[in-house]
This record gives structure tokens, sequence and C-alpha cells, in this order.
């Protein structure tokens, strides 16, 4: 009798600093690779994961998202817990659920939430260097936080895309962003460093290109310290021109945060 094919929606905790990226590669270590092979191992199948979106070397995700079919029996929230005995301790299964057989982690997401984390400080964290982007030139977060609101909207982010990407259009919907002195992490501990130099920029939109996140968050630290005016982000936009814009912050300062489906 053949068993009947399930479809397990995972949410996934993990730090980036150890991996190639979250896609699979055969000479390098992927968070992808890793959770395949658990997830073999756990039930005896060639299961393909599929992840809602790639996440370069060394970018870290507080929720992202991937599914794969099996003919398991295990009771879907057990997976987690299954998975997490199998996985190295720097990728976590936060949530695993049973959905239907047509909900796919890539085509069905409707958009992506990321953050970007800052220290700025005029010495380095040494707990923070894989966690957050040092910059040690006094930031304007005034004048960071009007240009981050200029992204809001629809438009053409050709000036904010690096080459390499895949994308066929790069019109997208930025629906939501917000730039603050993170209060919310590491304030059970205010001696690693002080909560107060550590910047949080958060945008929401229903798609992002390649390095994009990472490009505005440079741009917004350019911004911040006096080599760029805050009111030319409209001006980089429109010109569509990679040149324009700020550098491309590093990757360990971003997560991705969560995929809504």
């Amino acid at each position: 009798m053949e068993r009947l094919m399930r479809n397990i929606k995972l949410t996934i905790e993990y730090d980036g600093t150890n991996y190639s990226g979250w896609q699979s590669q055969k000479n390098a270590v992927a968070v992808q690779n890793e959770i395949q092979k658990a997830i073999n191992k756990l039930t005896g199948e060639n299961c393909l994961l599929i992840g809602a979106g790639r996440t370069d070397a060394g970018v870290h995700a507080l929720g992202q998202v991937a599914n794969f079919r099996t003919s398991s029996k295990i009771p879907a929230d057990k997976f987690s817990y299954a998975l997490n005995s199998l996985l190295p301790d720097d990728i976590v299964i936060k949530k695993s659920e049973e959905v239907s057989l047509d909900f796919h982690a890539q085509y069905s997401a409707k958009g992506k939430k990321y953050m970007y984390l800052i220290y700025n400080s005029n010495r380095p964290s040494a707990l923070l260097r894989e966690r957050a982007y040092f910059v040690p030139q006094k930031l304007d977060v005034d004048a960071m936080k009007k240009a981050a609101e200029c992204f809001l909207g629809t438009h053409d982010f050709s000036a904010f895309r690096a080459t390499g990407g895949s994308a066929k259009t790069s019109v997208r919907t930025i629906t939501n962003v917000s730039l603050d002195v993170c209060h919310n992490m590491l304030d059970a501990c205010n001696n690693l460093g002080s909560c107060n130099n550590l910047i949080k920029f958060e945008i929401e939109g229903n798609g992002f290109l390649y390095n994009m996140v990472r490009i505005i968050a440079g741009t917004l630290v350019e911004i911040g310290i006096g080599k760029l005016p805050w009111d030319s982000v409209p001006g980089i936009i429109e010109s569509r021109d990679r040149k324009r814009a700020g550098r491309t912050a590093p990757p360990h300062g971003l997560y991705l945060v969560e995929v809504r489906y």
C-alpha cells in the first residue's frame, strides 16, 4: 500500500558565520545541506528541502522558512525536536508543521522582513564582531531615519542591486521601514557594549534583489557619516545607477527575520 505523502514546513533560525550561505553547494558547507542531511537521516528518505530564498555567506536568520515532502509518520510538530538533535548548535528548527501539498516555501511567499544591525562605537565589540557591522565614525541617526523613509513604496531598485542576481525585474515594493537605536537586543546584558551604540534597521517588502538590503544599509551608513545627504536617496533611486549608491555593507549584520505568506 502506497504511503500518504505529506508536506512539512520548517521555521529556521541559524547563525550564518560558519556557512557558505543557505543554498546547497558541492564544495562548501551550506545551511540547506545540513538540514537536508538531517531530514534524510531521520526519515530514511531522499527528501528535497526547498527554502524561501537564499542568504549569503555570513548572513543570519531568525525566521527562514523551508518545506519538504515526506511519507514519514512522525508527527509534524515533533520534526523540530528530532531534527534539532541531529543538527549543529548554530542551526535550530524553531517550528515544524504540516501544510497543504501545494505550499512552496519560495513561490508561496508574499513578502520578507530583514533586519540590519550596526554597532556604532569608537571601539569594536569582541562579542558582536559576527553579529553587527562595526562603524567607528559617529552616525547621524536622524539623517539615516529620514533617508530610510525614502525607500517606501514601489520603485525600480536597480541602483541597489548587485550583479549576479537572476531576478527578471528590479521593481520592488517596500511596505515598511524603521531605523532606531536598539533597546530589545542585549538589554539583559548591558556590559556587552552599550545598547545605545546598537542601531537596528528593519525593512519589509514583497521581495528583494541580490544584495539589496546590504546596499541600502551601506548607503544609510554613508549618509550617517555625512558622505551623502539624506535627501539624495530619491535621486539615486531614480538614476538606477549602482555607482551612485553606497557600498555593500558586510553580511554579518544582516538577518532574515520573517517570511510572510
